[in-house]
């Protein structure tokens, strides 16, 4: 039955970019450069293949530069998932380039590539096994020591000490054993093991109670500086220590800065995103 499980947690995420019926970013790329963490969108453009005539980015240009922690804000539907599609390589621009530090994005070795790129999503799939197997889940190749670095960085180590069986304690079915916020940090930490140069956090705290997105927050804090953080929000109140806040609206970029200064600009789309969200809360 957990094979089954790892089998369906892996296929969902497939199945989802099949059913699209798009044209895939897979590419014969060779090459392995080095990859710390620098992104650049020269003149990109993107239709989804299903829906060619609706632009979802227009002639964005943006430059990500390494160690940086990048929010991209907006309402839904204006774009920001698909920054994530696009350097992700779940797909090609339909025009324009994505260069990490420097070489297209279609040159790089898939495989190489995904060992650079790590994503967490909103659900991360945990399977039935113990925390220590789900951190070290595809990497089979790490040690105990690359465990233990990753796990006390994504700030799992110390909540599991407090369990009777240690790393050894079982998850569940989907992880059914923890609170949203212990597995969205063991999913950071298997993210972390592979020492990625780019984490992209895709709302990975939206649907968090305050305690669990505090102590989320707290791991990111730990990796802020030692790579590039992508983070994908709806809760403003999660990017507000970001080094840059990317603001997207219909498919452009339409505001960038840190939180307080955008905040400055009172006409502007971020201000008005933050106001709206201070009166529902």
């Amino acid at each position: 039955m957990t094979q089954v499980m790892n089998c369906v947690g892996a296929s969902r995420k497939i199945f989802a970019y099949m059913n699209d019926n798009s044209d895939k970013a897979q590419s014969d790329g060779k090459e392995k450069p080095e990859i710390t963490g620098k992104i650049e969108l020269t003149s990109v453009n993107f239709s989804y293949p299903s829906r060619p005539n609706r632009k979802v980015l227009e002639d964005v240009n943006l430059t990500l530069e390494s160690g940086q922690t990048v929010a991209f804000v907006g309402a839904s539907g204006g774009g920001k998932s698909t920054f994530v599609a696009l350097i992700e390589r779940f797909y090609k621009p339909t025009s324009g380039s994505i260069f990490f530090d420097g070489t297209p994005i279609d040159r790089i070795d898939h495989e190489y590539f995904h060992e650079k790129v790590a994503l967490v999503a909103q659900e991360p799939v945990l399977y039935n096994g113990s925390i220590r197997e789900n951190i070290l889940y595809g990497c089979e190749w790490a040690t105990e020591e690359d465990m233990l670095r990753a796990a006390k960085t994504a700030n799992v180590h110390e909540f599991v000490m407090q369990l009777e069986n240690g790393y050894e304690t079982n998850c569940g079915e989907r992880g059914a054993q923890l609170s949203g916020g212990q597995k969205q940090r063991i999913a950071i930490a298997r993210a972390l093991v592979r020492r990625p140069a780019v984490l992209i956090l895709d709302e990975a705290t939206s649907a968090l109670d305050s305690h669990s997105e505090d102590a989320v927050q707290e791991a990111l804090k730990r990796i802020a500086g030692k790579l590039t953080v992508i983070i994908i929000a709806h809760r403003l109140s999660t990017i507000e220590h970001a080094d840059r806040i990317c603001v997207v609206n219909n498919g452009r970029v339409v505001q960038t800065g840190t939180h307080f200064e955008l905040l400055k600009d009172v006409g502007g789309l971020y201000h008005s995103l933050v106001a709206r969200q201070s009166t529902s809360t």
